[in-house]
């Protein structure tokens, strides 16, 4: 796939993080969340499924914690489809303030997108802290 198109990709998933761990703005994410997307997440117990879910899953973490670190590193950006799917993969660092306790933590995190209407939606999130 064209590095162009891979770049699009990336530059997606790192502004939606930056709206959500930055800026302080999650309920943008809706303007990159499928209607469809559905979540596989550390703390919930079932799947978030549907971008209001999603949303408001993103935005409670960020009214409960303030975060003060956020950097994704080694991305990959993989497509399938005829290239209207794409797969990305990233490892994450991060150190945040909840309910009292400063938490640094390590992830991974995997994210699906297709494209649609000339425009790449999130599809589907898992993400996990790093196994120690």
């Amino acid at each position: 796939m064209d590095q162009a198109i891979k770049d699009e990709v990336w530059a997606t998933i790192q502004y939606m993080n930056r709206l959500w761990t930055v800026e302080n703005r999650p309920e943008e994410l809706a303007n990159y969340f499928h209607e469809k997307m559905v979540a596989i997440t550390a703390t919930d117990k079932l799947r978030v499924e549907g971008r209001a879910a999603c949303v408001a899953g993103w935005k409670g973490f960020v009214e409960a914690a303030k975060i003060h670190y956020w950097k994704e590193i080694d991305p990959k950006v993989e497509f399938f489809g005829d290239g209207i799917f794409a797969i990305v993969t990233y490892y994450f660092d991060m150190s945040f303030d909840m309910g009292g306790a400063t938490i640094n933590m390590s992830g991974r995190d995997m994210f699906a997108l297709v494209k649609e209407d000339g425009k790449w939606w999130v599809v589907a999130d898992q993400f996990s802290p790093m196994p120690h």
